[in-house]
């Protein structure tokens, strides 16, 4: 970039001006000596040739080991990839490789740079992992040949590490969420460790700012643990990275204050010894803490290690292109040599970039690695980090408890969340390592406590849960709650994350990451199904209590109508026993993203245990106590889709009945969103004489909506005859005020449905047409004076919530 000046790096601290406190942890290493020259020499052989491998990829139409100058024809077409965190990556794997070999510890890598496939890539290829998974990339000239080629082209591997590379769990493609990942990852594992590299442009992040805090709601007792190694090479896609202009000190003090211990790697004469050291380090810190808890003294508030890795950003690779730095600048962060096809000038500079690994001595003439690399790979495949078995072992089915002892009576009232909370409570008990909860602070306010009433909160660093075994996680941090969801989801295990419908969408984009995975995981036959991600939605835009307008937002559901149909349900259970048995549904599917939408506070029960398991097994159902003649020959179908506005398509129900006699309806209640779908375009949407024998061939149809009716109107959008349907749902109409004040805002109170019902009748029933006018006129005279009389009072008028009666 023209007039762009490269700084130096930041010197190093002076430690006589470091406070004793930050000297304690800024911890100090002998590291001449750690690895012997053999040792040495086998890791840099390791690292230059997947470097080389990596480089290639980027730029070459094939492998070629031959001494042979480039041509213009080697170099691919279009030039795909990011070298620039490659060579840190590689020297990563590397020592993990040696870490596993001297420990035998179970290692699981997550790479917050996803970018960098290229470099874990090349790891994989080296250590045959893959060659297992993909039988066309084996270890010698045919498949590294194949691996070069296909990167970045269309059929190939893609230029960040997704679902295809194989050992990952995180694509690393949006920036924010490796760490709680690795996390997520290592809960209730305690075997296992997981690396977890953070790219220092991923750290200026607010979700990799909160998840620092991870290891606080570890209890290293029962689960595994996390070693953070923040890679520091100075440069974004463009610009410094805030971590690249902080020195030592500054680094220091800022982890010392998440409460870690801090190691720095910057000897670049001397990486790999340094590197060792630190691991070797940080290793031994992570079992003495596990130690202590595992024999009944646990550490409080013990200070886990980190490591902050200072390397060149696209170290290796060219210096200098003229007058432009490469090396160590953002020039390196993609293609370093990006007109390398057109100009003899970089081509030339290529062909001595890739000669400076020395090729010829890293592989014989059938490209297969010589031994001092392969003496650095762990000899047991299921040690390999691209080969571990939390990644692919698949899900493990959870007992879940016949959900029918925690019904409730038809005809009584009771919250939703009140008996699933019950329902949790069971499922916890029975699985007490393979069902985690993850939460905001809303377990309380959406009642939801019976969870807690057992193991309560797993949270180190309070004394009233530390080392209790608590299944709950609970911290004010959406994005830490997702991404630790994912991480112990992806290792087979099963999660739900409760939520305040407003806040939900926070972490909407995450979602759509994870479903983008889950959709390829189903793609790639070595990867096992996996449990759903179960979404619990409640504190709705409805019923929410005391908070206002800013705490009113259905939107979510709309993020996950916009999946892949293969992947995404939707239900709104219209009551607790419906929400009892959609919920044991969810807790057992398997790839899926689960949302569930319901009311915290109390409603009536409808339908019976056994009523309730037939309505959401067929997703939806005509409630003939609440139609006329049981629904048989309607002039209307008015449709209630959530639980409030349910409530009030009954209420309207009944006050038909009594003003407009003469008008026929039949109560449908739809809890699966999806099968409003055309047949066809979701595995549970309705066939045509489904949906005509649901709500009839030619009858007006009103819904009233939990969410925004532009969805429903999606969902419908290819259904014939949609000219005879109406609808009303979230209007973005609220503030702090009553229940009922909140359905007149958004026009879903009863008689907003009441004149809708009347106004569709009109045009088949002559009888209901004459009255037409003077009922829908009566109709929004008691919605104004429901309004007016909330405005004056603070309150709903008296009955608004009794429970309707039928004759």
């Amino acid at each position: 970039m023209p007039g762009q000046q490269i700084l130096e790096p930041n010197p190093p601290p002076d430690p006589s001006q470091l406070p004793e406190s930050l000297l304690d942890y800024r911890v100090k290493l002998k590291v001449q000596g750690t690895l012997s020259k053999d040792e040495i020499e086998a890791i840099s052989h390791f690292r230059r040739a997947a470097d080389y491998i990596a480089a290639a990829m980027i730029f070459l139409k094939s492998g070629i080991l031959e001494q042979r100058d480039l041509t213009p024809d080697d170099i691919k077409q279009r030039l795909l990839g990011h070298w620039g965190t490659c060579p840190g990556l590689v020297l990563v794997y590397a020592h993990i490789n040696r870490l596993i070999r001297k420990t035998d510890i179970d290692v699981l890598y997550v790479v917050g740079p996803g970018h960098g496939a290229p470099g874990i890539l090349s790891c994989l290829w080296l250590e045959s992992t893959l060659g297992h998974f993909w039988p066309h990339n084996t270890r010698d000239l045919t498949g590294l040949k194949n691996l070069i080629s296909g990167f970045s082209v269309p059929g190939g591997f893609p230029s960040h590490v997704n679902v295809e590379t194989p050992g990952s769990i995180h694509e690393g493609g949006e920036l924010g969420y490796a760490l709680s990942v690795a996390f997520g990852a290592v809960m209730d594992k305690p075997d296992l460790v997981c690396v977890c590299v953070v790219g220092d442009g991923e750290a200026e992040t607010g979700p990799t700012a909160t998840a620092w805090h991870g290891y606080k709601y570890l209890d290293p007792a029962e689960s595994g643990a996390v070693l953070p190694i923040v890679h520091v090479n100075g440069f974004k896609i463009s610009e410094r990275t805030i971590y690249g202009t902080m020195d030592d000190k500054e680094l220091v003090a800022l982890f010392t204050g998440y409460g870690y211990q801090t190691r720095f790697i910057e000897d670049l004469d001397n990486i790999d010894e340094d590197m060792a050291a630190s691991m070797d380090w940080a290793l031994g810190e992570i079992h003495a803490i596990q130690r202590a808890a595992r024999s009944g003294q646990p550490q409080v508030k013990p200070r886990w290690p980190v490591l902050i890795l200072r390397t060149p950003k696209g170290w290796g690779g060219p210096k200098k292109l003229g007058d432009e730095v490469i090396e160590g600048s953002f020039h390196s962060h993609q293609v370093p040599l990006p007109g390398a096809k057109k100009d003899p000038q970089q081509l030339k500079l290529l062909q001595e970039w890739l000669r400076s690994y020395k090729p010829e001595e890293l592989f014989d003439k059938n490209g297969v690695p010589n031994e001092k690399i392969l003496s650095t790979i762990p000899q047991k495949d299921d040690k390999k980090a691209g080969m571990r078995k939390e990644v692919y072992a698949g899900y493990m089915p959870l007992d879940v408890p016949d959900w029918t002892p925690k019904s409730v009576e038809r005809g009584n009232q009771e919250s939703c969340m009140k008996v699933v909370g019950e329902l949790l409570l069971d499922v916890m008990d029975k699985n007490p390592h393979t069902f985690r909860i993850f939460s905001p602070d809303e377990l309380e306010s959406n009642k939801l406590n019976a969870t807690l009433r057992h193991s309560g909160r797993n949270m180190q660093w309070d004394v009233a849960s530390r080392a209790n075994g608590g299944r709950v996680i609970e911290i004010l941090s959406e994005h830490t709650c997702q991404g630790m969801m994912q991480g112990y989801t992806l290792t087979g295990r099963t999660a739900l994350f409760p939520s305040y419908e407003a806040f939900l969408g926070i972490v909407h984009t995450m979602m759509v990451q994870y479903s983008k995975f889950v959709k390829m995981a189903q793609e790639v036959n070595w990867r096992q199904p996996i449990g759903s991600l179960n979404y619990l939605e409640t504190s709705t835009w409805a019923r929410q209590e005391h908070n206002g307008f800013s705490h009113q937002n259905p939107s979510f559901i709309g993020a996950v109508l916009a999946l892949k149909p293969q992947i995404a349900r939707v239900y709104l259970p219209p009551d607790a026993n419906c929400f009892l048995s959609t919920m044991a549904h969810c807790l057992r599917a398997k790839n899926y993203i689960n949302l569930m939408v319901g009311s915290k506070q109390p409603t009536p029960v409808w339908l019976s245990p056994e009523e309730a398991d037939e309505h959401c097994i067929s997703g939806a159902s005509t409630w003939k106590f609440a139609s006329v003649d049981g629904g048989v020959d309607p002039d209307v179908v008015l449709v209630g889709i959530g639980v409030e506005v349910t409530f009030e398509v009954i209420a309207a129900a009944t006050l038909l009945r009594q003003r407009v006699p003469q008008l026929r309806v039949r109560v449908v209640n739809v809890m699966d969103l999806m099968i409003l779908e055309p047949f066809g375009t979701h595995p549970h949407a309705l066939t045509e004489l489904d949906f005509e024998a649901l709500f009839t061939k030619d009858r007006p149809i009103h819904f009233n909506y939990h969410g925004y009716v532009n969805e429903l109107k999606g969902l419908l959008f290819g259904r014939p005859n949609t000219h005879r349907v109406t609808m009303e749902g979230y209007r973005e109409e609220g503030t702090t005020t009553s229940p009922f004040a909140m359905m007149l805002l958004n026009h879903t109170s009863r008689y907003h449905v009441a004149a809708a019902a009347v106004r569709g009748a009109a045009a088949l029933n002559p009888r209901v047409e004459v009255d037409a006018h003077t009922a829908i006129s009566g109709f929004m005279h008691e919605a104004q004076k429901a309004q007016q009389y909330i405005r004056e009072q603070g309150e709903d008028p008296e009955g608004t919530f009794d429970v309707p009666k039928f004759e």
